[in-house]
């Protein structure tokens, strides 16, 4: 098993290491590096029959689909207080709120 693969794509440089996780198990996972970024991955696992040029498919198109994620506009949230309520439950409140405010009036 290959234990190391360093390329360049798109000009950026990776660097990727086979490291075993700690504990029950001891997987064996390919973590990579990319320059201009500060986190480190580890989205795949290591297997004997990896190539240079599979693991270096394999992590362009990991860091590709996490790069366009990334670049996605937040998702809208609504009030804390709302969190968790069903859509309905959510109109309900709106409209006897609404309700109350005109009868106060």
């Amino acid at each position: 098993m290959i234990k190391d693969v360093n390329f360049e794509h798109d000009g950026r440089k990776y660097e990727c290491t086979v490291e075993t996780q700690r504990g029950a198990g001891g997987q064996a996972r390919w973590w990579f590096s990319v320059t201009g970024d500060q986190q480190r991955y580890a989205p795949i696992e290591a297997v004997s029959s990896d190539t240079q040029a599979s693991v270096k498919t394999r992590i362009i198109a990991f860091y590709k689909q996490h790069l366009f994620i990334r670049s996605q506009p937040p998702a809208a949230r609504g009030h804390f207080g709302q969190r968790g309520r069903p859509p309905a439950a959510i109109k309900a409140l709106q409209a006897e709120n609404a309700a109350a405010d005109a009868a106060g009036q």
